[in-house]
């Protein structure tokens, strides 16, 4: 390498670092948002906290037919697009932003597993954007309040019925279930090459494994006894939520300038 080069690769080095240093904080504010404010299956929160009485907006317990959410829209979107899962749109596109900043911070130790983990996380996202029918559901109860005839509602209870299958995660097989699990691999694929990186506390990379392990038995649990899914998922919630905080926190660190 000539003197006349070293100036150049030191600008492309800084430019390069510079970049890194943007994903790690854009990564690092999204995994505080995701922890604080738009956590998964808020909708199930939310209906817990509804049947202790800490929200009185919103009906008792979820509507059991197309009728019944299509008049819980009409009455109240908000809650009615919150019990349909719609902010875990946000939820995704959060994840997607959380998982790049990782690989910014993991790329050298394991480049192999990281980028696998990207197309698994990024594949996972598009299945949910595509699969998540809560607008699409809102918009059919609009159409079903301004429909003339009976045929007209039977003919959009029919498609509701249909959106709302799509939109199940306790069904196995849909698009919500497989976005789930593609994204819930690639977390655990992540934790585990933390494991071999100096970068992040031990004690992050196996929170962030119990977390994305207990997620997966959802899959195992829909396939074997489907009443028992929410066990995997209540035992993964804190884990989830104290990983994103220690992932939040330690990426933001790396951002900061030397």
């Amino acid at each position: 390498m000539t003197a006349a080069n070293e100036p150049a690769n030191e600008r492309e080095a800084t430019v390069n670092d510079r970049a890194w240093k943007g994903l790690y904080r854009v990564g690092g504010v999204a995994a505080l948002v995701a922890a604080i404010l738009f956590r998964r299956w808020l909708g199930a929160e939310f209906s817990l906290f509804r049947s202790l009485g800490i929200f009185r907006a919103g009906p008792a317990s979820q509507p059991i037919t197309v009728n019944g959410w299509f008049q819980l829209l009409q009455s109240n979107s908000l809650v009615g697009l919150v019990l349909l899962n719609a902010l875990d749109l946000i939820n995704y596109a959060l994840v997607g932003l959380i998982f790049l900043g990782l690989y910014a911070a993991l790329r050298k130790s394991a480049r192999g597993s990281m980028t696998l983990a990207m197309v698994l996380t990024f594949t996972g996202i598009a299945i949910y954007f595509a699969s998540n029918q809560a607008f699409a559901l809102l918009a059919l109860s609009q159409q079903y309040a301004a429909a003339a005839t009976d045929a007209q509602k039977s003919v959009l209870l029919s498609a509701g019925q249909t959106l709302l299958t799509l939109n199940d995660p306790a069904i196995f097989g849909t698009g919500v279930f497989w976005a789930f699990n593609l994204v819930t691999v690639s977390g655990l694929m992540i934790s585990v090459a933390m494991l071999r990186s100096a970068i992040f506390p031990k004690v992050t990379a196996y929170i962030g494994i119990l977390a994305n392990a207990f997620g997966l038995g959802y899959f195992f649990a829909l396939a074997l006894d489907p009443p028992l899914v929410f066990i995997p998922l209540s035992a993964s919630a804190p884990f989830l939520l104290i990983w994103y905080l220690l992932v939040g926190i330690k990426l933001l660190k790396l951002a900061r300038p030397i």
